[in-house]
């Protein structure tokens, strides 16, 4: 599946979920036994594990459809690169999506500048260099913040890994940037990212 085709396939499941015609594709007893044998995602996604935002209820997909990696605030570190890394060149996929989301608690605790307690402060630090280039943008700073988290994911995906960078060179693997609205429930690709 190319990169157009796996990107349409994951706005049509959104598109599916928002007007509620969800078709709960892969979901039967046959495809849990067809995966048995190995898996084949169309798609890996990077999304942050906020509970409001499952990505294969909200693109309307079923078992091994998405490759999915979260974590708080949809940060880089060297396991959830090399979960990507797997992805892309194990999996095959075609797209990343480094999906973020309106009201993330990640971002908002990195904007709030308050001294977290446990490791929730190395999370900041991932998080602190999106709050600082957000500061000054004009418009709501947190969703500022989150916008470019996400923006600089993707860029430092491309950086950090020779597995991704190659594979995008190749052009073999699309990485996008895209947000998710928690009250509309609409997933937009990032303007000047894709497309």
């Amino acid at each position: 599946m190319t990169e157009e085709e796996a990107l349409q396939k994951l706005i049509d499941g959104n598109k599916r979920y928002i007007a509620q015609k969800l078709t709960h594709p892969n979901q039967t007893t046959d495809r849990r036994m067809e995966i048995v044998k190995g898996q084949k995602p169309f798609a890996a996604i990077l999304s942050c594990s906020d509970s409001r935002v499952p990505p294969e209820v909200i693109f309307d997909q079923g078992l091994g459809d998405l490759f999915v990696i979260r974590v708080a605030g949809n940060v880089l570190d060297t396991t959830t690169i090399a979960s990507a890394e797997y992805a892309a060149e194990h999996l095959d996929v075609s797209i990343l999506v480094v999906l973020g989301h309106s009201k993330c608690g990640a971002v908002t605790a990195a904007v709030s500048a308050d001294e977290p307690e446990g490791y929730i402060g190395d999370l900041m630090k991932i998080i602190e260099p999106a709050v600082k280039k957000a500061k000054g943008m004009g418009g709501d700073m947190i969703e500022n913040a989150i916008k470019v988290n996400v923006e600089m994911v993707v860029e430092r995906l491309k950086e950090l890994s020779p597995v991704i960078s190659h594979l995008v060179s190749e052009r073999k693997l699309e990485v996008i940037g895209a947000l998710y609205d928690l009250e509309s429930g609409e997933f937009k690709v990032l303007k000047g990212i894709y497309g």
